[in-house]
């Protein structure tokens, strides 16, 4: 399939595509006047990618961790890869979850405007925060 089909099929763009190509995470043939075609599996491997990138995952890491998946082996070393990308999503899982907690603080410190201000770790937070484009 041509490049404009796999981006149809699988929802990013052209543009998208030409750079996971350049990345190596994607392969096309060439025909002799240049155009791209693509596999039936590309799709596939579209959505892989666009998996992993939702993840967090770098794109130098997918690079890295493809040829496991191509091959389906799974290595100590790729496992390893794989379970610190988790870990590292478990952090940012953690910081939102606190992050949405401080939030509730300051909402439910604005519902009686007599507190003035609800204690954020070692900040107060004013209980009406100002909308001016003035610090």
């Amino acid at each position: 399939m041509r490049i404009g089909e796999l981006a149809a099929r699988s929802g990013v763009s052209v543009r998208a595509l030409r750079y996971y190509e350049e990345q190596g995470l994607l392969q096309a043939d060439r025909s002799e006047s240049g155009q791209r075609h693509y596999p039936e599996a590309a799709a596939d491997r579209v959505q892989l990618i666009q998996t992993l990138y939702s993840a967090g995952l770098s794109s130098r890491t997918i690079a890295e961790l493809l040829p496991c998946v191509d091959a389906r082996v799974s290595t100590p070393e790729s496992r390893a890869r794989l379970a610190a990308e988790r870990d590292r999503i478990d952090a940012q899982i953690a910081a939102l979850a606190r992050t949405r907690d401080n939030l509730d603080a300051v909402i439910a410190s604005t519902r009686n405007p007599a507190c003035g201000c609800a204690r954020i770790g070692e900040q107060d937070v004013p209980a009406q925060a100002s909308h001016s484009a003035t610090p």
